[in-house]
C-alpha cells in the first residue's frame, strides 16, 4: 500500500506532472554507489505498489536516462534470492510474486491476498483454454469446439475475472465479435506472451489437447452439473 503524501496539506495531493516535475532522475549529486541504490529502491517500490506488471517505459520514468533498467532488476533478484518472494517477468512487464513452494502455507493461512486469481468453473477453464488457442475467435465457433453452445454468461464470466477482451469483428456473416486474452491472463497463468503457451501441436500429438478432446470433455461436465 502506497502511504499517502502528506508533506504539503495547505496544497491538498500534488498531481502527477508535478511529480514528475520535482522528481530528481539523474542524482548527479551523489556519489555512484548511492545513486545506484537509490534507483533499485525506487524501481522496486514502483514494481511493489504496482496493481498490475510493470512495463520499461514505465519504470525509466524513475531512473536517470543512461541507467540500465535489465541490471537493476538483475541485483534486485539477487537481494531477493533468500526471501520468499521475488520480481518475475510476465505479461510484458515485471512484478512481485511470492515463490510457487509457499503457495500451500499461504492457502492454510486463510488469509486475503491481493493477487488471488478468480475460481473458473472447469467449464469456464476449459472455454479459456480454447480461446488462448484459437483466438480471435467468435463465441459460435466455440460452441462449435465444445458441440453444445457457450452461453453469453460463460463470457461474461471470463470477462468479469479479465481474462478475455473482444477482439476485430469476424469477416462472416453478421460481423460477430471475436475475442481474445489479456495481460491479466497472461499474468495470472505467468505466461511473458501467448507464445509461452504449450505448443498445441505438441499437445495434439501427445493426446493432451484437441478441439474433440475438450467437446468430449465440456459434455461430460455438463452431464456432471446436471446430476
Amino acid at each position: 500500500m502506497v502511504e499517502p503524501d502528506t508533506a504539503s496539506p495547505r496544497r491538498g495531493r500534488r498531481s502527477t506532472s508535478e511529480d514528475e516535475v520535482l522528481l530528481d532522475r539523474e542524482l548527479s549529486d551523489l556519489p555512484p554507489d548511492l545513486r545506484w541504490r537509490e534507483w533499485m529502491l525506487r524501481v522496486e517500490a514502483v514494481i511493489f505498489a504496482a496493481a498490475e506488471p510493470v512495463g520499461r517505459e514505465t519504470l525509466a520514468r524513475v531512473v536517470g536516462k543512461d541507467c540500465s533498467i535489465d541490471l537493476l532488476i538483475d541485483d534486485l533478484r539477487a537481494e531477493l534470492r533468500d526471501r520468499p518472494y521475488e520480481i518475475v517477468f510476465v505479461a510484458g512487464g515485471w512484478q512481485h510474486r511470492t515463490h510457487s513452494r509457499f503457495a500451500v502455507p499461504i492457502r492454510a493461512s486463510q488469509a486475503s491476498t491481493r493477487s488471488a486469481a478468480p475460481v473458473l468453473s472447469d467449464f469456464e477453464a476449459m472455454v479459456l483454454t480454447a480461446i488462448a488457442y484459437f483466438q480471435p475467435i467468435t463465441r459460435g465457433d466455440l460452441s462449435k469446439i465444445f458441440g453444445k453452445e457457450v452461453s453469453r454468461d460463460t463470457i461474461a464470466s471470463l470477462r468479469h475475472a479479465n481474462f478475455l477482451a473482444s477482439g476485430p469483428r469476424s469477416p462472416t456473416p453478421g460481423a460477430p465479435y471475436t475475442y481474445v486474452t489479456t495481460k491479466q491472463f497472461l499474468s495470472a497463468f505467468g505466461l511473458q506472451t501467448l507464445r509461452d503457451l504449450p505448443d498445441i501441436e505438441a499437445l495434439e500429438d501427445a493426446g493432451l489437447l484437441s478441439r474433440k478432446g475438450m467437446q468430449e470433455e465440456a459434455v461430460g461436465v455438463a452431464e456432471g452439473e446436471e446430476e
